[in-house]
């Protein structure tokens, strides 16, 4: 069985399922396509599924859990931080963001937080010459 062509959801876990649909809808701009049997809440982001999922610990994860390709990044957080999106701006050795833009290799991104707690990305691929 090979997955290439297979359609992907990515799981969020929530704590406060109506919190992060009013930051999902709200803030990010995304269309609900509602609510499963299953408790999980849904939206279509491209060719993927993006599924919040209630949890009472909410997330675990210390990485990025979704990331978003934009064709401007600069334009893309412009709109997010009207819609009051805070961006998240770090400073090491090896990993310093300006403008809440950090280069890494092939791709500009810049990271924020969900409601939740989730660690979301926005990229935009560096043309290659």
């Amino acid at each position: 069985m090979l997955l290439n062509d297979a359609p992907v959801t990515t799981m969020l876990p929530v704590k406060d399922l109506e919190r992060a649909r009013q930051f999902y809808e709200g803030k990010l701009g995304l269309k609900p396509e509602g609510l499963k049997p299953d408790g999980k809440f849904t939206y279509r982001c491209g060719g993927t599924t993006l599924a919040l999922f209630p949890k009472d610990g909410g997330t675990k994860a210390d990485h990025t859990t979704v990331s978003f390709q934009v064709e401007d990044i600069a334009s893309a957080i412009a709109g997010l931080k009207r819609a009051g999106v805070v961006f998240e701006d770090y400073d090491y050795p090896d990993f310093k963001t300006v403008e809440h833009v950090c280069v890494l290799g092939s791709e500009k991104a810049a990271w924020f937080l969900d409601t939740e707690g989730n660690i979301l990305c926005l990229h935009e691929d560096i043309p290659q010459h």
